[in-house]
């Protein structure tokens, strides 16, 4: 038997090295565009592909030629950047139905995913992932459930602490992830997907509990390439190339996609010619509590065709190269302008120590009697077309690029109306929009992956601390059972086209109409609140808010009907809390539920009718009750 299981253990390992090693060369094309890319984008823009397959630096033609690097692509990309960070996807749970008990579950789910996300400072992976994608063309999240994560429930027999394990996102470059096939269009459509990380041969212990020999594996890093420079200098530049980390093994971990055979799909992984795991799909994180990837793709732009993204950069790098090629050429001429082209008849000086030291100032210089003396040759001006060529190739890039001056410098427009601008940067950000809905929709299906492992895992009851609605810290006890909903909606529209300013000037226009005025003409306290949270002022005002207090201890008794006996309180707000129990008293529809209910809302109303209300106390003491005479 043990035997068996080595030979199947063997062929597992085969199998799967020859699987990688064919979607390797599949994809080596892509990833010399990507290197390309990169080095472009730091600086080291003499370099190009060469035909062996690999990136080549060509130097001068001559030792007086100018090639400095006037880098635009970087501040392209580093404005997509910008704005690309403004995005504050906030989503949110759908409640199945509206009853209160599936309402409360969603505010719940929903309170738990952003929990999550600050946790995994989600934020900044956005930022990681956008500047992978805006330069290679495409990046990918992955969320799985990590055991070194979480509480400590307790201590192992090998010493070590044991955890209740909680949801783990990190950034995979795209140079990580190998799909079956690079036609394929996105992620669900993939039969399967491999992930290869190079880690520690001690990591790998720790995390498998394998030993595996250490190996020298290619890594990418930066040196400097001596490629730079003009006249009487050299200048260097940063070179993306590859170099050797030592101690080190390639972990190929292949996910297969459920089939007929495999109804739970296939996860191996492989560390040199070891197997150091193989079973099921581990996480059932896809819709209808199918196993599925941990992975979510995100793109620059879409490439026809093929599973991963295409970068802008590409199509910068024509225009890139042209606008070096023009300044320096324009700065060589103006090299001759200023230092000179000299004609000396033959043998007339001394031409070494004229070539050593120039025309200097207050130089004396002889030359043979009888012969002609040295003269600089006539170069003329810089000639016209070099300032026309700058400015096309300038204008150029803002038309491939869509990032236009006014958001790349900064740039204002006296004769333009307000409105004008806001069109203009408006239609600077409509540019963006399939990065930006790329990214949103990389980060709804993150947060459903995160719901939906926690549904998974969370089979006991844990605690999960959030921030409230004020500001205040609350605390949540939950299990798998109360996350029932895991259909997500975003809280927002895409913030490039509906800014913040938009929306402040649409909430007061509707205010001066009247639209949230009530049936007396004044707004409403709650509506008050609403205005300010559509303002981006938060929910400040809601701490000192009585009728929010009292409507929230309403729908908290809401959620304790049948479990623990519920009282009426003396201070209670009567006609808010009746209000919210009417609520829920609809929806119910078990009958015993309704009778106490009913009885609760009976009891509220005899203590309003009694006529108790907000008062002084006997002793003249603020908060206490009297009633109304």
């Amino acid at each position: 038997m043990r035997r068996n299981q080595t030979l199947f253990a063997q062929d597992i390992v085969a199998d799967v090295r020859k699987d990688f090693e064919r979607r390797r060369e599949e994809r080596k094309p892509l990833e010399l565009q990507w290197r390309l890319n990169m080095n472009f984008f730091n600086g080291n823009q003499y370099s190009e592909i060469s035909p062996v397959g690999d990136i080549e630096q060509y130097g001068k033609q001559y030792f007086w030629q100018e090639r400095e690097v006037y880098n635009h692509i970087s501040s392209i990309i580093e404005t997509r950047l910008s704005k690309l960070n403004r995005l504050k996807c906030g989503v949110s749970v759908r409640p199945f139905s509206t009853d209160d008990s599936d309402v409360q579950t969603a505010k719940l789910s929903t309170q738990i995913v952003k929990a999550l996300c600050e946790e995994n400072d989600v934020s900044l992976l956005l930022n990681e992932a956008s500047t992978w994608s805006e330069v290679t063309g495409s990046c990918f999240f992955k969320t799985v459930w990590s055991p070194d994560k979480g509480k400590i429930i307790g201590a192992g027999k090998d010493g070590k602490y044991v955890r209740e394990g909680d949801v783990s996102v990190s950034v995979v470059p795209p140079y990580e992830i190998f799909p079956d096939s690079i036609t394929t269009a996105n992620v669900g459509d993939c039969r399967s997907i491999i992930h290869a990380k190079a880690y520690h041969v001690d990591e790998i212990k720790d995390i498998w509990g394998v030993e595996v020999e250490g190996e020298d594996v290619n890594v990418f890093s930066l040196d400097n390439a001596q490629v730079g420079g003009g006249l009487g200098y050299s200048a260097s530049v940063p070179n993306m190339l590859e170099s050797a980390a030592h101690d080190m093994c390639v972990v190929i971990e292949r996910y297969t996609r459920p089939t007929v055979d495999k109804p739970n799909g296939e996860y191996a992984a492989v560390a040199g010619n070891k197997l150091l795991h193989y079973g099921d799909l581990p996480y059932i994180n896809e819709y209808g509590e199918q196993r599925g990837f941990p992975f979510t793709r995100i793109i620059c732009l879409d490439k026809l065709g093929c599973f991963y993204g295409t970068s802008i950069i590409e199509r910068l790098i024509p225009l890139q190269r042209a606008y070096n090629a023009v300044k320096n050429r324009k700065h060589e001429f103006i090299n001759r302008l200023a230092m000179g082209v000299m004609t000396v008849e033959d043998g007339s000086i001394d031409t070494d120590n004229l070539e050593e030291e120039g025309l200097s100032p207050g130089k004396v210089l002889i030359y043979r009697q009888g012969a002609n003396p040295p003269r600089l040759l006539e170069t003329g001006k810089v000639p016209i077309d070099f300032q026309y060529e700058e400015e096309r190739i300038l204008t150029e890039f803002t038309t491939i690029s869509g990032v236009s001056e006014l958001s790349k410098y900064s740039n204002v427009f006296n004769q333009l109306s307000g409105k004008a601008i806001g069109l203009l940067v408006e239609q600077d950000d409509t540019r963006l929009s399939i990065a930006t809905n790329s990214l949103r929709m990389g980060i709804k299906r993150i947060c459903e992956q995160m719901l939906r492992l926690y549904k998974q895992f969370c089979k006991t009851r844990r605690m999960k601390r959030f921030s409230g609605d004020n500001g205040d810290v609350e605390l949540a006890y939950f299990n798998a059972s109360d996350l029932q909903s895991d259909d997500l909606v975003f809280d927002n529209e895409n913030e490039l086209t509906d800014t913040l300013e938009n929306r402040r000037n649409m909430v007061l226009e509707l205010a001066k109409l009247g639209i949230f005025n009530g049936d007396n003409g004044e707004i409403s306290s709650r509506n008050k609140l609403k205005i300010l949270e559509i303002l981006g002022l938060g929910n400040w005002e809601s701490g000192k808010d009585v009728d929010e207090g009292h409507r929230k201890k309403a729908m908290k008794e809401n959620l304790e009907f049948g479990k623990i006996e519920v009282q009426v309180a003396d201070y209670d707000d009567h006609s808010l809390h009746i209000e919210e129990h009417l609520k829920r008293l609809l929806e119910e529809k078990d009958a015993d539920m309704i009778n106490l209910i009913d009885e609760h809302i009976r009891n509220h109303r005899i203590m309003s009718a009694a006529g108790l209300t907000l008062g002084a106390d006997k002793g003249g003491n603020d908060g206490g009750i009297r009633a109304i005479e």
